[in-house]
């Protein structure tokens, strides 16, 4: 008995990549619907080899449909999820719209899959940040064999990050500094073509910036509040493929090849660490892929129990539609949610 699920957001990149997903893994669902505002209605998308025309999210009636996949924006979720959670449908929201609210697991389901059975206390379950997602996938193995005391970590962050018009930006730019055009910035604050900008979302009061924030606390939310994070987050010229630079510090001791040998066998993992050119993971052939990619697993010569690790991984997969994906399967294979519409 399959599962009737919704795609909220279907015409945009990640809810496009939902539905690649949902296909790919072979979901159980008997039913997908596509979703999407009313200006969208009626656009086709995929689903396989199958086509689906989008319909109205505002009109939608979820008291059959037993998944939302919410990739509307911060905004829609905030207005919508509740009345859909209200419906029976359980949402699985990609936005940072629930994240840091207390009745609403937030969820990657190689780091904390225990912790979704919170989500019935809203019917609402959040997505984390697509930069702390790859992150803590690699940091969670580690911190259960060796307890993560700090983390100081630069990203790298694609421009797919901030949505089709981000990366039509980078590719309108570009063309334009080959055919000496001039450059208009209208999604960045500054030229992203042969550029890079440290500074992503709004600036907070103590200066950091909101995705830094938010590094911070989804992986004390997540992983453990007693570790101390600090974050600089970077948009750099890649369509896609999130990239960090992460030092961390241990309370026990650790190898680099003992963390190699726990990364190997991680869940989610994959070690490409040879010390020789080109044997390492760069964004480019992240894409495409569900793995988080970890290369440079080095000791830090500078602090006692430190390593440093460059960790890469497709923002559009792993950190947004892969992962909510995952937590509709987790949800599944845990028997927390039965589907609505019984057998004839």
């Amino acid at each position: 008995m399959g599962f009737k699920i919704a795609v909220a957001g279907a015409t945009g990149n990640v809810g496009r990549e939902m539905l690649n997903i949902l296909d790919e893994r072979g979901f159980p669902a008997d039913e997908i619907v596509a979703l999407a505002s009313r200006r969208s209605v009626g656009t086709e998308v995929s689903y396989g080899d199958r086509t689906l025309k989008v319909k109205d999210l505002a009109t939608y009636d979820f008291s059959d449909t037993d998944i939302c996949l919410m990739s509307a924006g911060g905004a829609v979720s905030k207005e919508y999820s509740p009345k859909i959670g209200r419906q029976g449908c359980v949402v699985i929201d990609n936005s940072s719209a629930w994240r840091y609210d207390q009745d609403v697991p937030l969820i990657v389901p190689e780091v904390n899959p225990d912790a979704i059975t919170g989500f019935t206390r809203k019917n609402i379950i959040a997505n984390p940040n697509c930069s702390t997602a790859q992150m803590l996938v690699a940091l969670k193995p580690l911190h259960d064999a060796a307890t993560i005391t700090r983390v100081v970590v630069a990203t790298y962050q694609s421009v797919s990050g901030a949505g089709k018009d981000g990366m039509d930006e980078l590719f309108t730019q570009t063309r334009a500094v080959y055919v000496a055009d001039p450059v208009e910035n209208k999604k960045f604050t500054k030229r992203i073509a042969f550029n890079v900008i440290p500074h992503i979302d709004v600036f907070m009061e103590d200066g950091y910036t909101k995705e830094e924030w938010k590094m911070m606390a989804e992986t004390k939310k997540m992983l453990d509040p007693k570790i101390k994070l600090t974050a600089t987050c970077v948009r750099v010229p890649v369509f896609i493929g999130h990239s960090e630079a992460v030092n961390v510090e241990f309370e026990k001791p650790i190898s680099a090849d003992q963390a190699r040998d726990i990364l190997r066998e991680a869940p989610g993992c994959q070690v490409i660490d040879k010390h020789e050119d080109g044997g390492y993971i760069t964004p480019l052939e992240s894409a495409g892929e569900d793995a988080t990619y970890i290369s440079r697993i080095r000791e830090d010569i500078t602090v006692e129990n430190g390593l440093s690790l460059w960790i890469v991984s497709d923002n559009l997969r792993k950190g947004a539609a892969l992962n909510a994906v995952q937590i509709a399967e987790l949800l599944v294979a845990r028997g927390l949610i039965q589907p609505k519409k019984k057998a004839a």
